[in-house]
């Protein structure tokens, strides 16, 4: 099982930013996700949120607040199957320039097109796949009640098909 630090990340008009991947064995096969990904080695799973977020868009300084969800999840990406422990970090940032981060991986070179600003009413119209599944709903609700006391546990969430 993979642990991996998710960042949900609010700009000042409450958007959320998304990245754009896909199936580097297939580029039709199109998803959006929060940034993040897998704790390394030792390190914290809030560290490796804030360094991830670094990697993935250049934005640092950025301060982590509660996690706000946690969700198992399985899935195959790139010829195998991944199962991760999702921890999601909520954090708010005033710098709305992004750009795809210049330390990306060979593999998020391979399957990352892009990053955009998500409004939670373009994330409810939205035809695309978005994860975690519900993201719009779950949005919402943390716009509107506040970061949860103990983090949400999402449904586990498992994608069949190959990879």
């Amino acid at each position: 099982m993979r642990r991996v630090a998710r960042v949900v990340l609010l700009d000042p008009d409450n958007r959320v930013l998304l990245l754009h991947g896909f199936e580097p064995g297939d580029p039709s096969r199109t998803w959006w996700f929060t940034p993040g990904g897998g704790v390394e080695g030792e390190e914290t799973p809030e560290l490796a949120a804030l360094r991830e977020l670094a990697e993935e868009t250049g934005l640092t300084g950025v301060e982590l607040g509660p996690v706000v969800w946690r969700r198992l999840c399985s899935f195959p990406f790139d010829g195998r199957r991944w199962n991760q422990d999702e921890w999601y970090y909520l954090a708010r940032t005033r710098h709305t320039a992004v750009a795809l981060g210049a330390d990306l991986t060979e593999l998020e070179k391979r399957s990352v097109a892009g990053l955009r600003w998500w409004t939670s009413a373009e994330l409810s119209a939205a035809r695309e796949t978005v994860y975690p599944t519900r993201l719009a709903e779950l949005l919402r609700t943390l716009l509107v009640d506040g970061p949860p006391t103990e983090p949400v546990v999402l449904s586990p969430e498992i994608v069949w098909g190959s990879g």
